[in-house]
């Protein structure tokens, strides 16, 4: 499914237009990002978590020469889903 799709069934399911559907989207799209970038998680019970996790630098290897190279740490979004979408999926 892709945003366009998304924002269809998002239209339908709460009879909104889909102008409106798509700004309902986009702004939990930029909020979460905004709370991500400051720090905080966004947790969405049943469905899950968003959160940022550091990720240490390490050396890697060069798949085409085998030569090691340094990977430098990072920041990186990471998701956990909660117990009602993993019970879905499933």
């Amino acid at each position: 499914m892709n945003k366009s799709e998304l924002v269809e069934a998002i239209a339908k399911e709460t009879k909104l237009t889909k102008a409106d559907s798509t700004r309902a989207l986009d702004a939990i799209v930029n909020q979460t990002t905004k709370a991500l970038k400051g720090g905080s998680n966004v947790a969405l019970i049943g469905f899950g978590t968003f959160k940022v996790m550091k990720r240490a630098a390490r050396t890697g290897r060069n798949p085409q020469t085998g030569k090691a190279i340094k990977i430098a740490a990072k920041k990186v979004a990471k998701f956990k889903a909660g117990a009602g979408l993993a019970k879905a999926v499933k």
